[in-house]
């Protein structure tokens, strides 16, 4: 299996050399030159399989992997299977995604029982182990950084906290992330780990962390590689959740359809993974908050990036979906000329136009909608009357565009990305109900932060990050 980068003008990598350089060299995202496939057989027979059981079925596929202890790939399976099997043994549910009914066909997706409470946790505890196990056996070590609006930070700190071969630096935006999400970043005191909050919004941290992958001579220099969601070992790992719900729910014999609140479109990229793979998924739902730039470029087809506006499901204030570059190359016949035209157009003018092929393909491929801060609230308060569930406003955001495109027919999934706790003030306004972490992390609050506020400057973030120091800025560890 070779990766190939979205732009064109970066070279070919293996497994485990695209997992680790992350954002491609010419700024692309790495993607499988072909998708691997499932037959019907091979489906149904996940049917009887464990989480753990299933991740390793899928991930093999991507990894090159042909028996326990082959050599021809880059990873064998003994060592496959024991990443895969440490993984998901943090989580506190033996399922690690369970499914819960909440209507007749639609089902909620749980995809937050690992250590922070967040879906992102179902990739990052795998990548984690994967990296070190990559830079073990050469030898090596990376400076992983990242850039989250709210619970990508937390879950790779928490995976990635401590690790011999690694240092990670987590940009957030200061002020617009809950104080739970803040605090999952903050409170790490191992001496690999830096939360850098940034003065300004999630867009302006992203384009930091592109900046910062930009800088070849700061890259090689300090060995750079990303945990967001750019990094295909992110989406590789949320690939096997579609698989897990759609087989609980009787596939490939029935199809299934996916509501997924999403920002920066990895998530719902992995659901169009899985359908290229032979997973019989009957529609495909983005539901955005009022930031909604993915649901207006499915409507009109033009992508068109305008203010960012704060919500209660911050984790979705974002206009620039990175990961949409990766459908934009798949949907044009893997044109990355018309990529690096696309990007251009967006750099020098926030937006762009699909071409013929670009558009079509993604009316076809996905459904969407939008949901307000009211709807959310109100959505928020009528499933805890309807079914006493309490869920965070992102799920809550699926849920409201879930209603309104389902097709009672088809089993609808719709995803629970986090821990109704993490968004404590928003879930208590909507339906009267204080969440309550759980009782293994709910010492949270009291555990002291180290963090610096900078401004979103490069030179200033990369000095940072390099050196632990950032120029004329207070050095001392707290909270600042």
């Amino acid at each position: 299996m070779r990766y190939v980068s979205t732009r064109g003008e970066a070279p070919a990598l293996g497994f485990c050399d695209a997992v680790l350089t992350g954002l491609a060299s010419d700024g692309g995202l790495y993607v499988p030159e072909t998708w691997p496939s499932f037959s019907p057989d091979d489906i149904a027979r996940m049917g009887g399989l464990s989480y753990a059981e299933l991740a390793y079925t899928v991930i093999c596929r991507f990894a090159g992997v042909d028996g326990d202890t082959d050599t021809h790939g880059e990873i064998t399976g003994v060592q496959l299977k024991s990443i895969i099997d440490g993984a998901y043994g943090t989580f506190r549910h033996p399922a690690v995604a369970p499914l819960k009914q909440l209507d007749s066909n639609h089902f909620l997706l749980e995809l937050f029982h690992g250590p922070t409470l967040a879906f992102k946790d179902v990739a990052m505890q795998f990548l984690a182990r994967l990296m070190d196990h990559i830079l073990t056996v050469r030898d090596q070590r990376a400076t992983i950084v990242g850039a989250t609006s709210g619970d990508t930070g937390g879950a790779a700190i928490e995976a990635f906290r401590g690790r011999e071969r690694v240092d990670i630096a987590i940009l957030f935006p200061d002020g617009k992330v809950s104080s739970i999400q803040r605090r999952q970043m903050t409170t790490a005191s191992e001496p690999n780990v830096r939360a850098i909050a940034i003065e300004g919004n999630f867009d302006d941290t992203q384009a930091l962390l592109k900046g910062l992958f930009n800088d070849q001579a700061f890259r090689k220099r300090v060995r750079l590689s990303g945990v967001n969601s750019i990094n295909w070992g992110r989406i590789v790992a949320q690939i096997v959740y579609y698989f897990s719900a759609a087989t609980s729910l009787g596939a490939p014999h029935r199809s299934v359809s996916f509501t997924v609140p999403t920002g920066n479109f990895g998530n719902v990229f992995a659901a169009y993974a899985a359908k290229q793979m032979g997973l019989p998924i009957d529609t495909l739902v983005i539901a955005t908050n009022v930031n909604d730039i993915l649901h207006r470029t499915v409507e009109t087809g033009r992508y068109e990036t305008r203010g960012v506006h704060p919500t209660q499901s911050p984790s979705m204030d974002i206009q620039v979906s990175s990961n949409f570059e990766r459908f934009l190359f798949e949907s044009q016949g893997h044109d990355s000329a018309a990529v690096r035209r696309q990007m251009a157009s967006l750099a020098q003018s926030g937006a762009f136009t699909l071409e013929d092929a670009g558009g079509k393909a993604l009316g076809d491929t996905f459904v969407s909608g939008s949901c307000d801060e009211d709807e959310t609230s109100a959505t928020m308060a009528r499933i805890f009357k309807l079914t006493g569930e309490i869920v965070d406003p992102h799920t809550a955001v699926g849920l409201s565009v879930a209603e309104r495109c389902r097709n009672p027919a088809v089993p609808m999934i719709s995803l629970a990305t986090a821990h109704p706790a993490k968004f404590p003030d928003a879930v208590r306004a909507a339906t009267g109900q204080t969440p309550r972490l759980p009782e293994w992390c709910a010492d949270l609050a009291d555990k002291p932060e180290h963090y610096r506020v900078l401004p979103a400057d490069l030179e200033t973030v990369a000095q940072a990050i390099e050196y632990g120091e950032a120029p004329s800025l207070p050095l001392p560890e707290g909270a600042l």
